[in-house]
């Protein structure tokens, strides 16, 4: 794999599975390289597979988020407009009829729900304040007022001004109306059966930009009512889903209210009470992966939910008769990955990946067999090769468990070849046991690439996440960032350099992205002697600044314990930059410089500390790009920033160097 090659990744979105099971509408992006943009599709497949997949809609820029009509005779899809803002459209599927544009946004338009009876539709866009009445020139607009936090939003910009509501229109077309609106943020609108309710997720309490918590909440459907907290418990509530009867709500709950970050669990909340349970015993895995956390799917009495496990992603079943929780049958595992999933009249759709393939659009049969309805990586796989990463388990320094590690080594040749340590950010996240196009493009360049989930990663036992809270935090303590987490990456490097020969202990390079950049920028300031080189990307350098200049500011003492307003101290501890003359190997900086959740400034802020200290650093800055540069960012610049790290490991690692490089 080059650089140039991502302009030839195809991704799959959410499916959506017809009411009787039949068929399947899944959204397909394109990367268009020369065009620099994305370009998306819906694809309707035959849950049988007895017809060959066919492309549904195919606009300027691209459809998106197809849901079907309660009676599968229509497919509502958003649709993106070249012009800015999008569409809702209603497209006819077997029947006769024309496409229908429902309405536009000067926003974007997400999480389309049908109502029961198909005569409405709700969606969440953000809705504009009086002072975009002035236009879309900024300096005719009057000035913005701020008495809250969480006032942006990373790859959104402001948002303190255009809070996402949830909207309710007809099927036929006609004007929304806001059922759930602004100063608050709402998600996830998921209709009652009898149509006249919507469950939201929001925080409507007094003061809940200083709170962790989101609820569930009852809109009346017609409007004109102020949603009702259904959620009583102090537990953090997302991704509700009414039951066939209307009487309850199953939700993915967790319990940041003790402690984050906190594993999600599938709940069932009492309409009439708000009274809930787990519905899962024993299962201590984290219910809510990221980023493909949906609601849990009723199929009966019985729910089907999403949980990660050791790198991969499973879909398990739990019960919601009876009083009490009982344990989860698993119903999907294995080294995969499910990236997305759905389920209706019999038919489980899921996203299926593994360490050799990128997800593919499969069909869970009832005996457990999956049989694969799409083949749009198969040519892309077949031209590229390579070989499969292998996995080993490395204990950690801590002893309480394995670190889940995986090498990829390059193809051909036996003599001693340069490492690349990375490190994924979060910190509550997991590699996943998927195909990945960065490990690909570094292992094509000559690397043997090593990768790992420490402590603090997901996909292990909520102590394990857990274990990397601040030691002065009352609930919980860890060992802070910079702790069992570094030891953890340092093992698994260990590990890898043990079981293969090949791989040259003295030129080995580690990098990562936002608490991978953190980790990397704490490395090279600790254990300069086990590096040639780094490249911290996207990196927190400074937790201090973090807490005030990020989009999350104000958030960071629930995971650290502290507040740096009252004991600074511990978030200087854990900053790299409190530690930056000990950096002492060559350091890339990559940062967008429109990224809301690590600010450019914490790149600057390490820059000139290296730069006063004499120190080897280059630096590069991605206009108009945000957080998720390296998964969303415009296609030149996720091929820019391949040929700059790839050029700057080949002049101190000796690995091959790409043709073109950005001049800067």
């Amino acid at each position: 794999m080059q650089p140039s090659d991502i302009g030839r990744l195809v991704s799959l979105g959410s499916p959506a599975v017809s009411p009787d099971g039949a068929w399947i509408a899944v959204t397909v992006r394109r990367v268009d390289l020369e065009r620099n943009r994305y370009d998306t599709s819906v694809l309707l497949a035959a849950a049988d597979g007895g017809v060959a997949p066919r492309r549904l809609t195919g606009s300027a820029l691209g459809d998106g988020s197809p849901v079907w009509s309660p009676d599968g005779s229509r497919l509502a899809v958003v649709t993106t407009r070249e012009e800015g803002g999008s569409s809702l459209r209603v497209l006819p599927i077997g029947v006769p009829g024309e496409p229908v544009t429902v309405c536009e946004r000067p926003e974007a338009i997400t999480e389309p729900a049908w109502s029961p009876d198909g005569s409405r539709i709700a969606f969440v866009s953000r809705e504009r304040s009086a002072r975009w009445a002035a236009g879309e020139d900024e300096r005719a607009r009057e000035p913005r007022r701020i008495d809250r936090l969480f006032t942006r939003l990373d790859g959104e910009g402001w948002i303190v001004d255009r809070p996402s509501s949830v909207f309710v229109v007809d099927a036929d077309g006609g004007a929304p109306v806001v059922v759930a609106g602004g100063p608050y943020e709402h998600a996830n609108p998921a209709w009652s059966p009898d149509g006249r309710t919507l469950a939201v997720v929001s925080a409507r309490e007094p003061d809940w930009d200083l709170q962790e918590i989101t609820h569930i909440y009852l809109v009346d459907a017609a409007g004109g009512a102020e949603p009702r907290r259904l959620t009583v418990s102090g537990a953090m509530h997302t991704h509700p889903a009414w039951s066939p009867d209307g009487a309850s709500l199953a939700t993915l709950a967790s319990d940041d209210h003790v402690a984050v970050p906190a594993h999600g669990y599938p709940a069932l909340v009492d309409v009439a009470s708000g009274a809930e349970r787990a519905l899962t015993t024993g299962l201590d895995r984290q219910c809510r992966p990221y980023p493909s956390a949906r609601a849990p799917v009723f199929d009966g009495d019985e729910v089907i939910f999403a949980v990660e496990d050791h790198g991969g992603v499973h879909l398990y079943r739990a019960g919601t008769g009876g009083n009490g929780s009982g344990p989860a049958r698993p119903l999907l595992t294995g080294d995969r990955v499910v990236t997305a999933f759905d389920h209706a009249g019999g038919t489980t759709a899921v996203l299926l990946g593994d360490p050799d393939h990128l997800p593919e659009l499969h069909v869970l049969d009832p005996g457990g067999a999956v049989r694969r309805l799409t083949g749009l990586t198969d040519a892309f796989h077949a031209a590229l090769g390579g070989a499969s990463p292998v996995r080993l388990a490395v204990p950690s320094p801590a002893g309480d468990g394995d670190v889940d590690t995986w090498v990829l080594l390059p193809d051909g040749g036996d003599g001693p070849v340069p490492v690349l340590l990375s490190v994924h950010g979060g910190p509550a996240t997991q590699y996943a046991s998927v195909w990945f196009d960065e490990f690909r493009l570094w292992a094509a360049a000559g690397y043997a690439v090593v990768w790992c989930n420490p402590h603090g990663s997901t996909g292990h036992t909520e102590d394990w996440t857990r274990a990397i809270r601040a030691p002065q935090a009352v609930t919980a303590p860890g060992t802070g960032w910079g702790g069992i987490d570094a030891d953890d990456v340092l093992a698994a490097l260990d590990g890898a350099l043990a079981a293969f020969d090949r791989l040259d202990r003295d030129r080995v390079g580690v990098l990562g992205g936002s608490y991978g950049g953190y980790i990397t920028s704490w490395l090279a300031a600790h254990h300069s002697d086990r590096f040639a080189a780094a490249c911290s990307e996207r990196a927190v350098n400074n937790l201090e600044s973090l807490d005030w200049s990020s989009d999350a500011a104000g958030w960071f003492h629930w995971e650290f314990g502290p507040s740096p307003w009252t004991d600074p101290q511990p978030y200087r501890d854990m900053s790299p930059l409190t530690h930056v003359a000990g950096i002492d190997v060559p350091m890339l900086i990559l940062h967008s410089e429109e990224d809301l959740r690590c600010p450019v400034e914490q790149a600057d802020a390490l820059f000139v500390a290296l730069r006063l200290l004499g120190k080897p650093v280059e630096y590069w800055r991605f206009p108009a790009e945000s957080h998720g540069l390296s998964r969303s960012g415009s296609p030149r610049h996720r091929v820019h920033r391949a040929q700059i790290i790839l050029d700057f490991f080949g002049r101190h690692l000796g690995g091959t160097r790409p043709d073109e490089v950005p001049a800067g």
